[in-house]
């Protein structure tokens, strides 16, 4: 815990240039013999690579759209077990395409590898969920927001934003109606403006869940279809790949314990 102070320095900002100022950009460098076996790796998988250099310790591999696949799966075996990201910036307005990322961690190594590819707007990009479970919703969420498709995705719909909604949230181009839009969109779309008073506006609290409520929410232990009956049983849910990086379960508040100090 922070120690007590009156100035509440958090109130400060934590910049101190004009709100317009551009920080330099950082030093890209070639890859130290620390990412060596990584690069061999990913020659032997005939991973066709566009650019590679070393980013503030970590390394950065630009590749084929279409090797994106291939790439992934030789740095996995090269002992990266953790997708820790997976998500896009807009760059259309720059060169016409998106910037598709992958964050790889290695818990052995402890090092980063991130693997970088161009998209164009309704290209097909390979789906990596089957070698990293992380990437299901990462996927689904770079969809919503962005409208990049994934090929071989087992479930690729809309995660964040209701299924008939127009547009893609993080694009550029996206105008900006905010939150009071957003929180009547559905009445004023399904029975329009004179129905605000009868129905009310969205609850829009991101904690709020009904777990009676199987069309809009998942019930957590006892997952059952969209729409579907729930079911009262619970069962093991798996949430990702064998040998992954071990999640912590259901803590007994009796097991933990308060450190006054560190040891």
């Amino acid at each position: 815990m922070r120690e007590y102070l009156k100035t509440r320095p958090t109130k400060e900002p934590y910049y101190k240039h004009d709100r317009f100022y551009v920080p330099k950009q950082t030093q890209k460098l070639s890859p130290s013999d620390k990412f060596k076996a990584e690069l061999k790796a990913l020659e032997l998988a005939e991973v066709s690579i566009k650019e590679t250099y070393e980013e503030l310790g970590d390394l950065v591999v630009k590749v084929n759209t279409d090797d994106n696949l291939k790439a992934l799966k030789a740095l996995k075996q090269s002992g990266y077990e953790q997708l820790s990201e997976l998500s896009a910036v807009d760059f259309l307005a720059q060169n016409g395409s998106f910037r598709l990322f992958y964050q790889l961690l290695s818990y052995s190594k402890n090092s980063r590898v991130r693997v970088v590819c161009d998209v164009v707007p309704k290209q097909m990009v390979n789906s990596v969920s089957e070698i990293y479970k992380s990437a299901n919703w990462s996927e689904r969420e770079t969809y919503d927001m962005f409208g990049i498709l994934f090929k071989g995705h087992r479930n690729l719909k809309r995660i964040l934003m209701p299924d008939d909604w127009v547009g893609n949230p993080l694009l550029k181009t996206y105008p900006l109606h905010g939150d009071e839009h957003a929180r009547w969109y559905e009445v004023d779309r399904i029975f329009g403006k004179e129905y605000r008073e009868v129905i009310g506006a969205e609850n829009r609290d991101s904690a709020y869940a009904d777990d009676k409520d199987t069309f809009n929410f998942s019930r957590k232990g006892a997952e059952v279809e969209k729409g579907a009956e729930a079911r009262s049983e619970k069962y093991l849910q798996e949430y990702q790949e064998e040998g992954g990086v071990k999640l912590v379960k259901h803590p007994k508040r009796g097991s933990a314990k308060i450190l006054k100090e560190r040891p």
